[in-house]
């Protein structure tokens, strides 16, 4: 049912009914009023989305721009050009899109907001403002008329004629007012048709505008699409018909041996695994050098690059490691054990690298090589001046050791005195401890001279201690070392009995022996200045050489010291390899020594089972390192877990 008829003769009246037909006109007025506001409201919020649409297409259309399609293969057939050249034909035609897309949002306010935003404040408003005189006429009109109405009749007749005059006057203004904000009225219903509605049709023109264009664009595309079409069904067709001689192929490989081939005599290619630093890499070599990548992705080093002096098999027995060999580079100091994938894969680096097989000295060539050296120095040169001392000429030894050690020389060979002087003698034989120490055997003194370092720090003066502790270690040797071991300091100790002649010293013997026996792996300040505690290692092997010697369950065990930071220090600067090796071989006749109390200077929140959380002042006991780095194995409220070394102080 539509709006009821406002007569102009109604305005005269001002009957109820007439109220009551003007306030239905009102009403939709207010809610033509606020429904053009919410309208304004979302076509901006649609304006908005369009922009946004319209930014993240040509996103889009620039990515699809800048990819470049690559094939496999130098060569690409007519199909793969096509396809790989679609992807711009694509953001060509999505630009193009968006140029039209671009004018109708351009257009969007002129067209539809600012219109509809007159109409709203132009009519609507003059209506408001007509319907505010309306009311205000008719209060004073009615006002007028009530006490006009209330006046006397007794009055004299020009006052009456006088206050006819003016509610006449009153009654007009009314009228006109009342006229007028029902031709308001009126004329905003009719407007309201083709004003309210012309802006949305514009607008939509310019929505029918774009989609025009797009129905172009897709009929000029259309040969073009049909083509492309044509293009990826070639592909497909051809992808299908070599799957099923690809698979094959993945199987032929799958079931082919899986070590890397070399791809040349000189060439090797494939990953290892570098044990000293315990981080993976790349190995490649290229005639006669070797080139380390670090296999984490991206590197953020440049490539270090060597050139290979030697390669050498390591032994199983040598390391703990399955498939290792080792190698000697000019540009590095000391071997880099590498650690290849498989016994196969070893085997072909071994033959791109011209690889050797490690050769054994400490065998029974070996000790028939120290027992006949040490043989001839105590039948003629006990007494000689500088026994040890004095070297031997270098190609005379070099000489000596290659006779001694070739593999055409029988494991029972005698040294000619006659040909062998006393310097050759006692230099190949240093010579020979060096290489048996390098090859490993100096592990357990290395960790008798930090013993010995952290017991001169803390000012020991108990020598049984030291004692106790040396012999603990010596036992932890394997038996060949061991037995190696007591040849060599029986016969320093006969050496040191003819000190007075030859001038050896047990002193003496500590300084020569000493870096022969406990040589560090890399010539550093730091290495020299340790080479005092080696020296006092050697000296308490010679000095206690029968106790040390003695079998291990007749001798008491290394004493409990109050002062266990003695062996905390020297546990806190091995590496983690190192700590698994004295945890392994040292045993927990050690760990007793090393178990301190602590108290916590900050509170820690447990982030894994193993660790341990703990208060602000949390009192620890049986704190010892950890193979960790950074922690502390540790004893709090009847549980045994980590914690973390700088979170303690030790009492």
């Amino acid at each position: 049912m539509g709006l009821p008829t406002l007569e102009f003769s109604d305005s005269f009246v001002d009957s109820p009914d007439f109220r009551e037909r003007l306030k239905c006109h009102e009403i939709e007025l207010d809610r033509t009023n606020t429904f053009i506001k919410e309208l304004i409201k979302d076509g901006h919020q649609l304006i908005c989305a369009l922009k946004n649409l319209s930014a993240a297409v040509q996103k889009f259309s620039q990515s699809l721009q800048e990819f470049q399609f690559e094939c496999i293969g130098d060569a690409e057939t007519d199909d793969e050009v096509n396809i790989a050249q679609s992807f711009k034909e694509f953001s060509q035609l999505l630009n193009t899109m968006e140029e039209e897309r671009r004018r109708l949002i351009q257009n969007a306010d002129d067209v539809l907001i600012t219109p509809l935003e007159r109409f709203r404040k132009e009519q609507i408003g003059a209506t408001k403002e007509g319907k505010k005189k309306f009311d205000k006429e008719a209060e004073k009109y009615y006002s007028s008329l009530e006490k006009h109405l209330n006046l006397s009749s007794r009055k004299k007749e020009s006052a009456l004629q006088e206050a006819d005059a003016q509610i006449d006057k009153e009654r007009q203004l009314f009228h006109d007012a009342s006229l007028e904000y029902v031709f308001k009225i009126q004329e905003v219903q009719e407007k309201k048709k083709f004003e309210f509605v012309e802006p949305l049709l514009s607008f939509l023109q310019g929505l029918f505008t774009f989609y025009h264009e797009g129905y172009e664009l897709a009929h000029e595309f259309e040969p073009y699409k049909q083509q492309l079409q044509f293009n990826l069904q070639n592909t497909r067709n051809n992808f299908l018909s070599t799957k099923q001689e690809v698979e094959k192929l993945m199987n032929r490989v799958r079931s082919a041996d899986q070590d890397q081939k070399p791809p040349g005599q000189w060439t090797m290619e494939s990953y290892l695994y570098v044990q000293e630093k315990r981080e993976s890499a790349v190995c490649i070599r290229s005639s006669l050098s070797v080139s380390l990548f670090s296999q984490n992705g991206v590197m953020s080093n440049p490539t270090e690059k060597f050139r290979l002096k030697s390669c050498i098999r390591r032994k199983t027995d040598s390391i703990d490691k399955r498939f290792c060999f080792d190698i000697e580079v000019v540009e590095r100091h000391g071997i880099i054990t590498l650690q290849a994938l498989s016994e196969s894969n070893r085997r072909l680096w071994l033959e791109a690298m011209d690889g050797k097989e490690p050769v054994t000295y400490l065998n029974e060539t070996g000790f028939n090589f120290v027992r006949k050296c040490i043989q001839l120095v105590e039948v003629r040169g006990l007494n000689t001046m500088g026994l040890y001392r004095v070297g031997g000429i270098n190609s005379k030894v070099q000489k000596l050791m290659t006779t001694a050690f070739s593999p055409k020389a029988a494991s029972d060979m005698d040294l000619d005195p006659d040909t062998w002087d006393n310097k050759t003698i006692t230099s190949g034989l240093k010579n020979y401890l060096r290489l048996v120490c390098s090859l490993g055997f100096s592990t357990c003194y290395r960790l008798m001279l930090l013993l010995l370092m952290e017991i001169q720090n803390a000012k020991s003066d108990d020598q049984n201690y030291r004692v106790c502790a040396v012999h603990t270690l010596v036992h932890k040797l394997p038996d060949k070392n061991k037995e190696m071991l007591e040849i060599l300091i029986e016969h320093l100790l006969n050496v040191s009995t003819h000190s007075e002649s030859n001038m050896m010293t047990v002193s003496n013997l500590g300084v020569i022996f000493g870096p022969t026996l406990m040589r560090s792996q890399e010539e550093t300040v730091a290495a020299m200045m340790n080479i005092k505690f080696q020296n006092i290692v050697v000296e308490i092997l010679i000095e206690n050489f029968e106790k040390a010697s003695e079998s291990k369950d007749n001798t008491q065990h290394t004493p409990v010291r109050n002062d266990t930071f003695i062996l905390y220090l020297y546990m806190s600067i091995l590496t983690t390899v190192q700590k698994f090796w004295v945890y392994e071989h040292i045993g927990k006749s050690f760990l007793i020594l090393i178990r301190r109390d602590a108290k916590a200077i900050y509170s820690c929140e447990a982030e894994h089972s193993n660790e341990l959380s703990f208060p602000q002042g949390a009192h620890f006991s049986n704190v010892y390192p950890s193979v960790e780095p950074g922690w502390l194995q540790a004893t709090f409220e009847g549980k045994t877990g980590l914690v973390p070394e700088n979170y303690v102080v030790f009492l």
